[in-house]
């Protein structure tokens, strides 16, 4: 368990377990030049929030980890494996809050896109991060999310289109892009889910509509039925989106976090249902790690 808590990141609280080794040094944790998951993208992951009682949604996260990895054709991933690499970076840590990454790919291949040779390669590192903004902002990008795509509701290595995204976003001023599908539907953020309020009614993208099946997502759909409060999954333009009453998205790492902008709109401060609904998740998030 935590003996301190802090805010501080630095290399040295950077913990990484490769492959079964775990390294003292950070920098000295390596993967082969060939490994498809550097050459192709050839390779699945996940990142969950690091909490004083431990890796939250664990289970959750290695079932995704699992689902990603069958979608691209990878060896199933052993879960007890991945769950000993989770407790060497965990082991000793000085801080309660940080995020937990698990990477793995199809291990050495060839230099292009044809199957990986394997075997696998298997990465868990962990680091401390602040604690999140209980509010941000969006901007919608110029670029579609394919909901038809191969690549469609998998968590996959092959991130360069949500980094670009990313960076759409803070060269437009905001902390999160958020992507329209084909049709012309809202779909999800680059690492995030959303949520919009009308009244009393949230509503958010269906998956056929293209986000990933985000773990914070599925939770708060559960949870909010359970207390009697129905989420809705349907389609909303961006118009309709933009009309909302309030705006929230989530995710492992950002829990719910209230939307203030979203292109030209402003989002008053008077956030009921969202305040409601974050409370909600803060309170079941707390009762149990592994839900």
């Amino acid at each position: 368990m935590p003996t301190a808590a802090t805010n501080l990141r630095s290399t040295h609280d950077l913990s990484v377990w490769v492959n079964g080794t775990r390294f003292a040094d950070p920098s000295q944790a390596t993967v082969a030049a060939t490994d498809h998951g550097l050459v192709v993208g050839d390779g699945v992951f996940e990142a969950t929030r690091i909490t004083p009682a431990g890796a939250f949604a664990l289970s959750r996260h290695l079932d995704r980890l699992s689902r990603s990895a069958d979608a691209l054709d990878l060896p199933t991933p052993d879960h007890s494996l991945v769950r000993e690499g989770v407790a060497a970076v965990l082991e000793g840590r000085a801080y309660d809050l940080g995020k937990l990454r698990i990477t793995y790919t199809g291990g050495l291949g060839p230099l292009g896109s044809q199957a990986a040779y394997g075997p696998t390669t298997l990465v868990v590192a962990a680091e401390p991060i602040e604690t999140p903004s209980p509010t941000g902002s969006l901007v919608t990008t110029p670029w579609r999310r394919n909901e038809h795509g191969a690549l469609t509701g998998v968590k996959s290595t092959s991130y360069a289109e949500n980094v670009r995204g990313l960076a759409y976003a803070a060269s437009m001023g905001a902390s999160e892009a958020l992507f329209l599908n084909t049709a012309g539907h809202v779909c999800e953020g680059t690492g995030t889910n959303l949520f919009c309020v009308f009244g009393d009614r949230v509503i958010t993208p269906p998956l056929a509509s293209g986000p990933l099946a985000g773990i914070t997502r599925g939770l708060l759909l559960e949870w909010a039925a359970a207390a009697g409060f129905p989420i809705e999954q349907r389609d909303l333009t961006l118009p309709e989106a933009l009309a909302a009453d309030e705006v929230f998205i989530t995710s492992a790492l950002r829990d719910l976090q209230a939307v203030t902008h979203w292109d030209a709109v402003a989002f008053g401060g008077h956030r009921p249902i969202t305040e409601r609904l974050a409370a909600l998740f803060a309170e079941r998030m707390a009762a149990d790690v592994d839900p």
